[in-house]
């Protein structure tokens, strides 16, 4: 176990007024130091791989990259302390998932109280469970996905919905084609089938969902059964059920 006054922090919000207020915050816990400071995911990423901290309190809406986009590219999260001004985030995915969440602007006093939590977790050597996190956060918002946010070695990369080719079932994961090159991430099918736009994005198969934009045509496989020819040359097959889809979206 580690003693208190070795616990390491970084504070990571776009705006400088509310990093300011956390810092200040945290003068009344010396068992925590400040590691650093950043403004937005991409700092973050590389803050969190290099100082390895035990604490980050984390904004989750930041322009280009979000809070919980951020989680789901580190390998190991630290344990997490959520700030947002919105209350649709400050709800079950929040409140199943064992972390602890600040809600703006907010007090000395509460931000005491998620202290509390917090050197509860470190003591025990606890991480935030954030795949659980993310997973409830996902089921709650019903909204189109806009974008994807993938790791490439020790970068981060935003990948917009419409420029994805398709995606591909990969065990537990899925691989994501986009602009010539592909991308592992810890979804489900049933995730994207769900939260990309169904105009344009559809289930073929049940190991594959195609960008209709990027279908340049479908060839005979065996009887009955066909195969989409991707713009790359990938050919992937549709099922019965996926043939009919791909048909209605397609108006053919």
């Amino acid at each position: 176990m580690k003693e208190q006054s070795t616990f390491t922090a970084l504070i990571i919000d776009d705006e400088p007024p509310a990093r300011a207020v956390v810092r200040s915050f945290l003068g009344q816990h010396p068992f925590i130091k400040v590691a650093g400071e950043c403004s937005n995911g991409f700092e973050a990423l590389k803050a969190i791989q290099e100082q390895k901290p035990d604490l980050i309190f984390l904004d989750v809406q930041m322009p280009k990259v979000s809070g919980l986009e951020l989680l789901e590219v580190i390998d190991e999260p630290p344990v997490v302390v959520f700030s947002t001004a919105y209350d649709q985030y400050a709800l079950k995915a929040f409140e199943m998932s064992a972390v602890d969440y600040l809600l703006k602007p907010y007090s000395q006093v509460r931000f005491n109280q998620a202290m509390e939590k917090v050197m509860t977790q470190l003591q025990k050597g606890e991480k935030t469970d954030t795949k659980k996190l993310i997973q409830t956060h996902s089921e709650e918002n019903q909204s189109n996905l806009e974008r994807v946010v993938v790791k490439t070695g020790t970068k981060m990369h935003v990948i917009p919905a419409g420029k994805i080719c398709f995606i591909e079932a990969s065990e537990d994961y899925v691989m994501i084609y986009a602009e010539g090159s592909r991308h592992l991430k810890a979804q489900t099918m049933r995730f994207y089938e769900t939260h990309l736009d169904n105009n344009q994005f559809v289930r073929i198969h049940r190991s594959y969902i195609v960008n209709v934009n990027f279908v340049e045509r479908m060839e005979p496989y065996d009887k009955d059964t066909y195969v989409a020819v991707m713009n790359e040359g990938q050919r992937l097959k549709i099922s019965r059920t996926g043939y009919r889809k791909l048909k209605e979206t397609l108006n053919f």
